[in-house]
């Protein structure tokens, strides 16, 4: 049987239930996943020779690892090619590349800096987003940034901040797409901290300057991100939910949630409900926290599933900034980005093809039993056969197919390196 005859099977057994495949394929096809780069070199960036530090670890030694800019970009292209859709690509400050000969620091960093991705993104008619690099640097001192009480420090970390908002506003004017910049910092502390007002105070002020560049706020959506805890703050992170979602809120900018930047316990799904109802726009990092945030590959589990779910539940496609955020670096990076890719998108997949107004209806009415049995039901319903197709008609490997060109890709290009 083809896939097409699976498709036209499928779609006459979601029909009974009042799922349209056809325009779920329709609304899949115009969701934008933005892509980021730093899985394909473990997070090492362009700009400097230092270790990965700000409490952020890639384990593992997996060959072929992009190390220029040439080499990263046609891992990306690769990947691209075999996940359905347009999408962005997500760049950290710390993948700048500058000429031979040439080298500015973060707080130095202009627009030509990143001309070498503006011109590839449009080449490939895709937009940018854009995160300051807060870490892997000499400036930052006893895990501080923008909260540290040395002023020098500060300076410099605000004029990257600065310098980001500028480079951001030119993806955006090159591109034709909004560019999304998350600002995120690693400043704690690994023990209980004398002061915690004081941080938190100095950080609130770095970022009041930052965002006193002037910019488009139709091109630039600024993001906060927070996070509990990490390596060499495990008692006091400065950035925390309480901090960013209050500042976001007042200063006009976005609040950013990654799902492994919370206590193991907390969800992000049961969090993007209370967010929509006060924000215009949320924007999320969607990785896979095993025990913490370890940032492993984005897999078709419940929590990836419940994230879209609340995303399609409350019509809100186009109110979410949506990235993804890990680096693995024990396996096969090309396939890590690949398979990260399509298992978000078929989340996105699964929720459009629940009939979520009749579950809706169910709940309401208190109809609870009902409600259980169909919610376990439609997990057999044959959601495969929608996948497959919509692969097909994009053009990218159904299936396991795709795997098959990675394994060509590693014994021709990445063995190589």
């Amino acid at each position: 049987m083809t896939t097409e005859e699976r498709y036209q099977m499928a779609k006459e057994i979601y029909a009974k239930i009042g799922v349209d495949t056809d325009k779920a394929i329709e609304i899949l096809r115009n969701i934008s996943i933005s892509m980021h780069c730093w899985q394909g070199d473990d997070v090492v960036g362009f700009d400097q020779d230092g270790p990965l530090t700000g409490g952020i670890q890639a384990t593992g030694n997996y060959p072929g690892k992009a190390t220029t800019p040439e080499q990263l970009m046609l891992d990306i292209d690769k990947a691209f090619s075999l996940i359905p859709g347009k999408h962005k690509l997500n760049l950290h400050a710390c993948y700048a590349v500058f000429e031979p000969g040439e080298w500015a620091d973060r707080d130095a960093l202009e627009p030509k800096h990143f001309q070498a991705w503006v011109d590839f993104a449009k080449e490939r008619g895709i937009g940018l987003d854009f995160n300051p690099t807060f870490f892997s640097h000499p400036m930052v001192k006893d895990n501080l940034t923008l909260s540290s009480p040395d002023p020098k420090v500060r300076k410099f970390w605000i004029d990257h901040g600065k310098a980001c908002i500028r480079i951001s506003q030119y993806f955006a004017e090159q591109t034709g797409f909004p560019c999304t910049m998350n600002i995120w910092i690693p400043d704690g502390y690994k023990d209980i901290p004398a002061d915690r007002l004081g941080p938190r105070a100095r950080f609130k002020d770095s970022l009041d300057q930052i965002l006193s560049v002037d910019y488009d706020r139709s091109k630039v959506f600024v993001c906060l991100e927070s996070k509990v805890f990490g390596i060499g703050m495990e008692s006091y992170t400065v950035g925390s939910s309480e901090f960013t979602v209050n500042y976001a809120a007042k200063n006009g900018i976005y609040s950013l949630m990654d799902n492994g930047h919370y206590h193991p316990t907390e969800v992000v799904s049961d969090k993007i409900s209370s967010m929509l109802l006060f924000n215009d726009k949320i924007a999320l990092h969607v990785t896979r926290p095993v025990r913490w945030d370890s940032d492993h590959v984005v897999l078709f589990d419940d929590e990836t599933k419940e994230i879209a779910k609340e995303i399609v539940r409350n019509d809100a496609v186009d109110r979410v900034l949506l990235a993804l955020d890990y680096f693995d670096a024990s396996i096969n990076r090309v396939s890590a980005w690949v398979v990260g890719m399509r298992n978000m998108q078929k989340a996105f997949l699964y929720a459009l093809l629940s009939p979520n107004e009749e579950l809706k209806k169910l709940q309401d009415t208190n109809q609870f039993t009902k409600l259980m049995m169909f919610q376990e039901e439609l997990k057999l319903y044959p959601f495969g056969d929608v996948w497959n197709y919509f692969c097909k008609i994009n053009q990218v490997p159904e299936k396991g197919d795709w795997f098959r060109e990675i394994e060509e890709y590693e014994r021709e290009v990445l063995s190589k390196r």
